[in-house]
Order: structure tokens, then sequence, then C-alpha cells
């Protein structure tokens, strides 16, 4: 079905694969055609409740291929045709996303990266805010999440200077929410996205709202819509199968619903 990326569901996990392991994984206008085709799926697939993007070979994404960039390029319009639709469906993803940083992530990689809500890294991967290194500006929503993850003074300083943020540098930056020993890898990651799967996922995605909410209103106007968040969580199956279990004193069985 694809070409550039492999997608796969198991156990409700979908597992999205960029897939140009001798280009390290470097966008192209195919590649994000594909990429939106498997986002919207695992969407709209009720029985996927989480979401791994992860990179084949040695990296996670060195960002958008170069090779076909030219002079005569409108990078303003690759970015709102190309980029900005996958940023908004990340955003409006209503399940769980794992960045499952296999390699170096860099330029709108990294910005993949930061637009997930979950991200493990393998010991040896590197971020790099390449942008800076052709003469651009970090793009794809990076300098959105980046200073929320780590503040303004260090987001600048990433994103001027362009230096590489080794595993260890980005877990001690809050980048990172767990770094990954090689053998360990795909255990963990696994073990980590079926934790999620088996988790409330409607809860799950409206507590992603009201984060981003919380950035954007002010505390009365956050606390309706965390009313009217905690109105749809209570009318949830996975609440009542919560406070029966609670009852029962046994461990819920929750069902994304």
């Amino acid at each position: 079905m694809f070409e550039t990326i492999f997608y796969e569901v198991r156990e409700g996990v979908a597992k999205i694969t960029l897939n140009r392991k001798d280009k390290l994984n470097a966008f192209t206008e195919s590649m994000h055609k594909e990429l939106m085709i498997a986002l919207k799926e695992a969407a709209k697939d009720q029985a996927v409740r989480c979401l791994i993007i992860t990179g084949s070979g040695k990296a996670f994404s060195a960002g958008e291929d170069l090779d076909g960039v030219t002079e005569e390029m409108d990078h303003g319009e690759v970015i709102r045709s190309r980029y900005m639709p996958i940023m908004l469906e990340l955003a409006s993803f209503k399940k769980p996303v794992i960045a499952a940083i296999n390699g170096a992530a860099a330029g709108s990689g990294f910005s993949l990266a930061l637009a997930c809500d979950f991200r493990l890294m393998h010991e040896k991967a590197k971020f790099v805010q390449a942008f800076i290194h052709v003469g651009l500006i970090p793009d794809s929503a990076n300098l959105f999440y980046l200073p929320k993850l780590i503040g303004h003074a260090r987001a600048m300083e990433l994103a001027v200077l362009g230096e590489k943020i080794t595993a260890q540098e980005a877990k001690e930056f809050g980048l990172v929410n767990r770094v990954i020993e090689d053998g360990n890898w795909e255990q963990e990651v696994a073990d980590f996205a079926a934790k999620l799967s088996n988790k409330p996922t409607k809860a799950i995605g409206l507590i992603k709202q009201l984060l981003q909410k919380s950035w954007e209103n002010d505390l009365p106007q956050f606390l309706l819509e965390e009313s009217y968040s905690q109105r749809i969580a209570g009318l949830s199956t996975d609440h009542q199968e919560g406070l029966l279990a609670f009852k029962e004193k046994r461990t819920p069985s929750f069902k994304g619903e």
C-alpha cells in the first residue's frame, strides 16, 4: 500500500515506520502524503488505542530531503501544504502518540518528534536543530513546542547554535520521557505502548486537549473547558468500568470507550 512508510496494527497499537533508510528517512512530498493517510487511518480505526512513529535503519528522520530543495521553491507553501496538515492532525489526534526515536532526528524530523505526546529515545540517538546550518528557521511547529518543553532561553540556544543533543542531554533538558539502552530498545518501546493502549483512551484524548488549552486560556475559561471535558469523561464506559473495578478491588479493563 505504501512506498515510503510501513504501517501495521498489532494488539491495539498502530506503528508508522518512516522507510527511506537510504536517505535517513528524509521527507518528500510522497512521504508526507502517505504519512497523512496512515495518521487518518489510525485515527478512525477503533481498534487502535495508541500510535508509534519511528524510523527504519539508523535514523528517525533527517528532516526535509534537501535534494528536492531548489532556489525557486516557495518554502512557506511547502510548510502550508505538506507540514502544516501533519502537525494539525497530530495535535487533534485523540489517542496517545509515541515518537520512538531510534536514531538521529534532525530538522523537521526533530519537529515531528516534538509534536508527539511521548518521546522514547535510543541511547545512541541524537537531536539536531539543523535549520540554522542552511540559513533557515526551525519550522513544522518546532518553536511552538520546544520552549514549552525546555523554556525560552534553552530553546533559543538550540535553535541558533544548532548543536547536536545527545540522548542523555535530551533527558536532562526535559525533551524526552525515557532513554532506552540498545539491548532493550524494541521491548521497552513495545511495553510502553502496551501500557498506554490499555488505559482509558477517551480520557487521554481529553487530557491532550486540555493541556493544549492551558497555554491559550485564562483560568476561568480553562475551568469551564475542564468541566465540559470531565462531563464527557464521566459519560464514558471506561469511567463506569473504573468505578466498578475500584469497588470490586480489581484492575480495570478499559476498552477506550
